[in-house]
């Protein structure tokens, strides 16, 4: 084919929930995937081969301050409705050097902001609220240790495992230490059928001992595309479960530290509010740092 013939996209690929290139969540950013079918987003993310991938679809300016900028989500595998580190990456590329206090994006979701704080010395932070958290289910240990293969003496009972949306329902499950999150090991196959006849997608696998006395929870997350080193939406389901069980204050902000296996140390920071007996106001945030441009033909 042609080189003249084929059309090129540009995109930014920057690393999430952290403020040290080669940190952190890859994610790649498409600033304009006008003209892209489901199919072709479905094929580039595929490509891109990292956690998430996302695509702003530019439109009339009356729009995007009604509802916010549009954008899309891909996994390798599928399109979600959110997810926490694309929304953070995806609001850091759109602000740029704008110097913006706010940037709004419009998931499928809805119209989720991102709001910036730029103290004198650090680097950019960004937070974005998420949606007030559903509690789902509370889980028996042993079904859980049955369904997803870790021994249940590796799994914590001092604190319930439960499934929390904000937007994507995770599974919270939390393990008594350090050396129990090293050798964690999930039946894929098994925790998906258990995980989807309970209302959940993924299992966030949590623990109150941690790498950097400064954090709350030691986290990875195993899924289908291997391990992901941050999980932004998991974070926010995890914030609102730490203040519903006492593990954090409300408006607390604290610590979430994961990837740290897979040597993509990953910082996160949360906090939800409490409200009426209920957990709301979930924010989660961190630094952002931009490390590659490129641009795709096809």
């Amino acid at each position: 084919m042609h080189m003249s013939s084929l059309r090129r996209f540009p995109f930014t690929q920057l690393d999430v929930f952290t403020s040290r290139a080669l940190e952190g969540n890859p994610l790649a950013v498409f600033p304009d995937g006008r003209g892209l079918s489901d199919d072709e987003m479905q094929s580039i993310a595929k490509e891109m081969n990292l956690s998430e991938t996302t695509f702003i679809l530019p439109r009339d300016a009356g729009a995007e301050k009604e509802r916010g900028t549009r954008v899309r989500i891909f996994t390798v595998q599928e399109e979600l409705p959110f997810a926490g580190h694309p929304t953070l990456g995806t609001a850091f590329a759109l602000r740029g050097n704008s110097g913006a206090g706010e940037i709004r994006l419009e998931l499928n979701v809805g119209t989720i902001p991102v709001r910036f704080d730029d103290s004198p010395g650090q680097p950019s932070f960004g937070e974005m609220r998420q949606n007030d958290p559903v509690f789902g289910q509370i889980h028996d240990l042993k079904k859980v240790a049955e369904a997803t293969g870790i021994p249940s003496e590796d799994i914590d009972p001092r604190f319930p495992i439960q499934t929390v949306s904000t937007g994507v329902p995770f599974t919270v499950l939390p393990l008594r230490g350090l050396e129990q999150i090293r050798r964690l090991q999930i039946n894929q196959a098994q925790a998906t059928a258990y995980l989807n006849a309970s209302g959940g997608k993924f299992f966030f696998c949590v623990t109150r001992e941690t790498v950097d006395p400064t954090a709350r929870l030691h986290a990875r997350m195993l899924f289908y595309n291997g391990e992901d080193p941050a999980t932004g939406s998991a974070s926010g389901c995890a914030a609102a479960w730490m203040v519903q069980h006492g593990i954090a204050q409300p408006d607390e902000q604290v610590l979430i530290e994961q990837g740290v296996e897979m040597k993509r140390p990953s910082r996160i920071f949360v906090r939800a509010s409490r409200g009426n007996g209920r957990v709301v106001n979930v924010r989660v945030g961190g630094n952002v740092v931009e490390v590659l441009r490129g641009e795709l033909s096809f």
